[in-house]
């Protein structure tokens, strides 16, 4: 028997039927209490790696403040049921229009990690990206994901280690990721005072956190091998440190590197970290399918515009012909809503569902993707927007407040 999944908005009816017997959600449901909770459960090395952004955090300020220059417009006396939350990327069908977000070296806020973040897309029925910097490996993360959409994103090796980067896209599609997701933004590290501040770089501690993925590689394992004379078990230090500059090389690609990708990933492949409308044209030159419009939550790049900013003019330049993803900044339904209707197909959420998972593991992950979707089905229906298409979600909808 298949498995009926709940619609979202009945996770409130749920926490107020057990109210009933005098039971309360063991997590906060507003979404402002979850990184204050985070905060006390997390050692200050791993909070301030995942609340930390680069310099003085002006770009994750600026994104928040791009979403509060915009506000719902409701209309009234329209009957419709609870608006549909399906959506249609890659010429797939998803259920909800949100993804969870790659976010690397995911044990350092739960023993589970990447497990429990899987996991937990795949009972709630969101796509899960997995990051190349993870704890875990590909087929490890598959295994518990199951048959649910999973796309992997990759931390580009330079050219010298094509092979390399070939045999992490080969393993992806024997897992059956069927997205590729570029992120084109972190070819080292930005500058982010508190990790510096904690002498804190998950990477290059004796561990396989953040660098599973490449200790797990055959082809890395073989070169390590035949350039150190061991394995990596034998050498963890200097393991560690030669696959993060294999994923951080320190310089960025060229736009004619995407060739090398085109002929090694069958699938689409989505360019992540796009701010301008000339980026996202030479994506849709190239070949590509779809962009991620984000600033990476502003943990890259000082001084930076709000990600929101920068989403309707790429839309109008390249939204009828590339698939347009957002994140940077999403903390609610509400959020989420805004972003779809400034023309966004799937918007994707980062820090809330970490703090989740940094509570209480998998049920805290849940408990976060719930919520966000109960909110967002809520506020959709509240507003009389029948559903997440752009025929009902669109700029009409919104005013400008600021």
């Amino acid at each position: 028997m298949s498995f009926i999944r709940p619609p979202p908005y009945a996770y409130e009816t749920q926490v107020y039927i057990q109210g009933l017997d005098d039971k309360r959600p063991s997590l906060p449901v507003d979404p402002r209490e979850w990184e204050a909770l985070a905060k006390e459960r997390l050692s200050a090395d791993s909070f301030g790696y995942v609340w930390g952004s680069a310099g003085t955090r002006e770009t994750d300020e600026n994104n928040r403040k791009a979403f509060r220059r915009w506000g719902i417009v409701p209309s009234r006396l329209v009957k419709s049921d609870f608006p549909s939350l399906r959506t249609k990327l890659f010429g797939e069908e998803y259920d909800y229009p949100v993804g969870i977000a790659p976010v690397g070296v995911q044990r350092i806020f739960h023993r589970d990690g990447e497990v429990a973040v899987a996991s937990a897309a795949q009972t709630e029925g969101l796509p899960y990206i997995l990051s190349s910097a993870s704890s875990t490996s590909i087929e490890d993360v598959a295994e518990v994901n199951g048959n649910a959409h999973r796309w992997f994103q990759l931390y580009w090796p330079s050219n010298e280690h094509n092979d390399i980067t070939k045999s992490l896209l080969n393993r992806a599609k024997a897992a059956k990721f069927s997205v590729l997701v570029v992120t084109l933004d972190t070819y080292i590290l930005g500058w982010r005072p508190s990790d510096l501040s904690n002498g804190y770089n998950p990477f290059l501690r004796k561990d396989n956190i953040g660098v599973e993925i490449g200790f797990t590689d055959p082809v890395f394992r073989k070169k390590f091998a035949e350039k150190h004379g061991k394995e990596v078990e034998d050498d963890i230090s200097l393991a560690t440190a030669e696959w993060t500059h294999t994923i951080f090389p320190g310089t960025s690609h060229g736009w004619e590197d995407l060739q090398f990708l085109r002929q090694h990933w069958n699938g689409p492949i989505v360019l992540k970290g796009i701010q301008t409308v000339e980026d996202a044209r030479q994506a849709l030159d190239c070949g590509m399918q779809g962009i991620v419009v984000s600033n990476h939550g502003g943990r890259q790049q000082d001084g930076g515009v709000g990600s929101l900013d920068m989403l309707p003019e790429i839309v109008d330049a390249v939204g009828s012909e590339l698939e347009v993803i957002f994140d940077s900044g999403v903390r609610c339904g509400a959020d989420v809503a805004k972003a779809l209707a400034l023309g966004a197909k799937m918007v994707l959420l980062g820090r809330p569902y970490v703090y989740g998972l940094s509570i209480a593991g998998e049920s805290g992950v849940r408990h976060v993707l719930k919520s966000i979707l109960g909110d967002l089905q809520l506020t959709l229906h509240l507003s009389g927007i029948r559903s997440v298409h752009p025929e009902h979600l669109n700029r009409a909808v919104l005013r400008r407040t600021g």
